[in-house]
């Protein structure tokens, strides 16, 4: 059996972050796991809170009415309620529970917002570099995807992001902080966007990829994308807030300030149902009714994140310490990032070219790792650069 020529296509451009995983895979069992040192896959290595574990016993043991059952598309009322009312909070503005989707991760809610508004052809601005998925999502639902450069630090330019503008742009996708440079969007150029987007002559959408909101260095915050700029809708979960990517739990919001909000509410609830989840997991629902506030504690990727990037530079790297989330976007030291992770790999260290990204002469590396082996690692990076060098 044949399969799509579309994903015959996708998959020779599939993601480089799994690529690299696979390829980490097979190197563990010719040299050994010891002597491998992964910085690949963004997957938490920490436990979820303890409120979330016990919130979780708590739903499993109590035998709770339909906690195994199907529920209204959106999820359950109770869930969507604390999520209007933690929104509201954090935002200012007043969120409905009829604003609130609760989805299979944010990944899930990127697709029903997509599936929501876009027409064959339609256009979607992603800032680049950018989350490699967000090429597939788009296409998911036939629309195409438009990318626009950041500035050199990663930030939005407000000046491309204009001159992109198309009668058939129907939404910008913002990531903030960001995956895979770790910038945090200050809220001046929020703001700016907010400018730029009032001025159009038609509806553009931001849909707002919010799973790192939590994760930021050095006592900062995030600002509220919502609050800033108004046509927003709001693409969360709790897989690396709460370290349960596996769970597939997160949720789409509807800023209360969307325009034409009551047909584009009946629309997600509808979606949510055609894309074939269904509904959000029940049992987790009901365990983030409970405990939707728990954050595990940053101060561990902050550490490992000095750590990293402070032995780079010692050793002769340029990298600057991201933001937020977990992970390190570093400049190679030859132009050619794919080359350049040939020769990490001889050396046994596993990064993601920056190619993967859209965003070439950088290699991402995460910090979901032990702190030992990233002291193990340095050695490895400095006979790589070492080998660069030799060859210039």
């Amino acid at each position: 059996m044949n399969i799509s020529q579309t994903i015959a296509a996708q998959l020779e451009n599939a993601s480089w972050i799994r690529r690299m995983f696979e390829e980490g895979a097979r190197m563990k069992q010719e040299r050994g796991a010891d002597n491998v040192y992964d910085y690949t896959l963004g997957n938490p290595d920490v436990e979820p809170p303890p409120q979330v574990l016990q919130a979780l016993a708590r739903v499993v043991s109590a035998g709770l009415p339909n906690s195994h059952g199907y529920m209204p598309n959106p999820g359950f009322l109770p869930v969507r309620q604390a999520v209007a009312r933690q929104l509201r909070r954090d935002t200012g503005l007043p969120f409905e529970p009829e604003d609130i989707f609760m989805t299979v991760g944010s990944a899930g809610a990127c697709n029903v917002i997509l599936k929501s508004i876009l027409d064959p052809g339609d256009e979607v601005i992603v800032l680049m570099p950018c989350f490699s998925e967000y090429r597939f999502y788009i296409s998911n639902h036939a629309g195409r995807l438009v990318p626009v450069e950041t500035s050199e630090d990663f930030l939005p330019d407000i000046g491309r992001i204009a001159a992109a503008l198309t009668p058939r742009t129907r939404a910008i996708i913002l990531n903030t902080p960001n995956n895979p440079t770790g910038r945090v969007y200050p809220e001046q150029v929020l703001r700016d966007l907010n400018s730029l987007l009032a001025g159009c002559d038609h509806e553009i959408l931001v849909i707002s990829d919010e799973p790192y909101k939590h994760l930021v260095f050095d006592g900062n915050k995030q600002p509220e994308v919502a609050s800033l700029i108004a046509n927003t809708a709001i693409c969360n979960s709790w897989s690396k807030s709460q370290a349960l990517p596996g769970e597939r739990i997160g949720y789409l919001a509807l800023s209360p300030q969307v325009r034409n909000r009551a047909a584009l509410r009946a629309a997600c609830a509808f979606t949510n149902r055609i894309l074939g989840f269904i509904n959000a997991p029940a049992l987790w629902q009901l365990v983030e009714l409970e405990a939707m506030d728990s954050t595990v504690d940053v101060s561990g990727y902050e550490r490992k994140r000095d750590l990293l990037c402070d032995s780079l530079t010692r050793a002769g790297y340029d990298v600057s310490k991201p933001e937020g989330t977990f992970y390190v976007f570093m400049k190679t030291p030859i132009p050619d990032d794919i080359a350049f992770v040939r020769i990490l790999a001889k050396e046994g260290v596993l990064g993601v070219p920056g190619a993967g990204f859209g965003r070439s002469g950088y290699i991402r590396l995460s910090l979901t790792v032990p702190e030992q082996m990233i002291r193990k690692s340095i050695p490895g990076f400095a006979a790589a650069l070492q080998a660069v060098s030799a060859t210039v």
